[in-house]
């Protein structure tokens, strides 16, 4: 894709997604880093609804070692992998306590050495709570920035690196949640709605599937 298509596919998506947030529900840096945590092989949705009640109990690192791995079990069973991802709560709570005062650091080697904490969850946190511009990549992104031509890439893990490089500087902030929103609601893995597509007239897979 050639840069001035680049520039023109980003400044439709903002035109399209003028405030692309996460849809997690969170109000300060720890609460988001345990709703992405939960997050993992997870939806928002899912993870919006037992947030509320953890959080009300445990809204800081403290009260989440006060409140134990059993009880924070039981708020969260109705996620995926909930067993393991308590255990790691708690451990990561604890560890933010030891070594950070209990706030959540804002650089990806701290954030990569808490529990639960990959490399997905440490970029989500940096670029949206502290507002880095690297681009965290779920199956989503991974997904819509190959369709659309953006980066040829076989793997997730080699997404980000790619699209650091081709995305413009300026929309590096937003182009996670443009892309994942864009994948949620429009370029669906199955069935994409390319005629309702803001990004047709630059998406590589809209120019060889034309609609018949």
């Amino acid at each position: 894709m050639k840069p001035q298509d680049r520039q023109g596919l980003f400044e439709a998506l903002v035109l399209a997604l003028p405030n692309p947030v996460s849809e997690l529900h969170y109000a300060n840096p720890f609460e988001l880093l345990v709703a992405v945590i939960l997050s993992a092989q997870a939806t928002d949705v899912s993870v919006n609804k037992v947030t509320p009640a953890l959080f009300r109990l445990a809204p800081t690192p403290q009260k989440l070692v006060e409140l134990g791995e059993d009880k924070v079990r039981e708020l969260i069973k109705t996620i995926g992998l909930f067993n393991h991802k308590a255990k790691n709560l708690v451990l990561c709570a604890a560890q933010l306590l030891e070594r950070h005062q209990g706030e959540v650091p804002r650089d990806r080697a701290s954030l990569m050495a808490l529990a639960g904490v990959g490399v997905k969850t440490a970029g989500v946190v940096l670029n949206v709570a502290f507002g880095e511009p690297c681009i965290p990549v779920d199956t989503h992104v991974f997904r819509v920035s190959n369709r659309l031509g953006l980066v040829k890439t076989q793997k997730p893990e080699q997404t980000e690196v790619a699209l650091l490089k081709v995305v413009p500087d300026w929309a590096k902030p937003k182009a996670h949640h443009l892309l994942i929103l864009h994948g949620r609601y429009t370029c669906k893995a199955r069935k994409p709605l390319c005629p309702a597509c803001p990004v047709s007239a630059f998406c590589a897979y809209f120019k060889n599937n034309p609609p018949a």
